[in-house]
């Protein structure tokens, strides 16, 4: 100590420690104010800033009422030197975490207003966050007079080791960076894979892109896997898309009131369901003689890839109640069968070598004449 300690000293830090505390409490309690006001706004972001704040600013009160009490005291230069570097360094370590979530918080604010679902690419998220971290993590150790180049060289020799031991690991983590940045599959996408699973995407992560099926189960694909194989993207380009119901009639209908009495059900099925296409160009295409009956192709829009069944659905009760009422048969297919009775035996005769007769072999043998 540069001198003796005395009353006025202790009152005058814990004056200033008090400050800090009081000052800290009141930034909270206006936080919070503040986000109670921002969680009504559209926009998002302004709640991740208020909640960042309401951390890093009390500790920042807080951290400034000790630094201010910590020179009150008549303290060495080497102990007031440690002490504002720790005070410091403390600052930046909390400052890089708030960063960290505001940076996070308006990356999967920005992830989640481009694919318009719930939810996020939580890659960019994670490496958002690990960035800001490390570069935080450094700057404190930089601050408390750590050298941070020698560090810098062992992280990069450690990294070659690391990479080869995790190249697994980081395969998919770049196959992950690459599907989002190509923007071939977002989440909120409907996809089918060539092994057969589909669903909606949900999230895709440092390591696996997570699916929900129809069924509302949760299907893990590796993002290496998802960026070597087949893939289907039902939203991409538009979400809007066709499906085709295969119907037939007997040859003995009108094929021209068939495909208005069809494009009627049509009309009224996209105009009534939710999930049909009100604008919508129905069609029909007769294509096969077949065997009972006349086929053709109905194409319905839908919405999106899960409404095709509703669609169908409905559909289908539709038209086979028109169909009835119309008069017009649907007929399953037939098919006849012959049945022969089988042909009698010939009684078996065998000839005789010597006469040229022929005698029965069930009767007694001849002696000839």
């Amino acid at each position: 100590m540069s001198r003796d300690l005395v009353l006025h000293d202790w009152v005058v830090a814990a004056i200033a420690l008090a400050a800090g505390l009081a000052a800290g409490l009141l930034l909270r309690a206006v936080l919070r104010w503040l986000g109670k006001h921002a969680s009504r706004t559209a926009w998002s972001g302004d709640d991740v800033i208020v909640d960042a704040l309401r951390t890093v600013a009390p500790w920042g009160a807080v951290i400034g009422g000790a630094a201010v009490a910590a020179s009150a005291l008549p303290l060495t230069s080497r102990v007031t030197d440690v002490v504002n570097r720790s005070l410091t360094a403390l600052l930046v370590l909390i400052a890089t975490v708030t960063a960290a979530r505001v940076v996070a918080g308006l990356v999967q604010s920005l992830a989640q207003s481009r694919t318009g679902v719930a939810g996020s690419a939580t890659i960019f998220v994670n490496i958002t966050r690990i960035v800001v971290l490390t570069m935080g993590v450094l700057v404190a150790l930089e601050t408390i007079g750590v050298s941070i180049a020698p560090l810098l060289t062992a992280l990069g020799v450690g990294g070659l080791a690391v990479a080869l031991a995790l190249q697994d690991t980081l395969a998919n983590l770049f196959a992950g960076v690459h599907i989002l940045a190509s923007k071939t599959v977002q989440p909120g996408d409907y996809i089918r894979l060539s092994g057969g699973e589909e669903g909606y995407v949900v999230d895709i992560n440092w390591r696996n892109t997570v699916v929900r099926n129809l069924s509302n189960n949760l299907v893990i694909i590796p993002n290496g896997r998802l960026a070597r194989t087949n893939m289907t993207n039902f939203t991409q380009p538009e979400q809007q898309l066709s499906i085709l119901v295969q119907v037939g009639v007997g040859y003995e209908s009108d094929l021209e009131h068939v495909e208005r009495v069809t494009l009627d059900v049509v009309d009224s099925v996209m105009a009534d369901v939710t999930g049909g296409v009100a604008d919508h160009q129905a069609a029909v295409r007769f294509h096969t003689f077949a065997d009972s009956r006349i086929n053709f192709t109905v194409i319905l829009g839908v919405g999106e890839f899960s409404d095709q069944y509703r669609i169908k659905h409905e559909f289908i009760k539709r038209l086979h109640q028109r169909y009835r009422t119309e008069g017009i048969s649907i007929p399953a297919p037939t098919r006849t069968v012959s049945v022969q009775p089988p042909a009698a035996a010939p009684v078996p005769h065998q000839r005789d070598a010597a006469h040229g007769g022929i005698l029965e072999a069930a009767g007694n043998r001849g002696t000839g004449v």
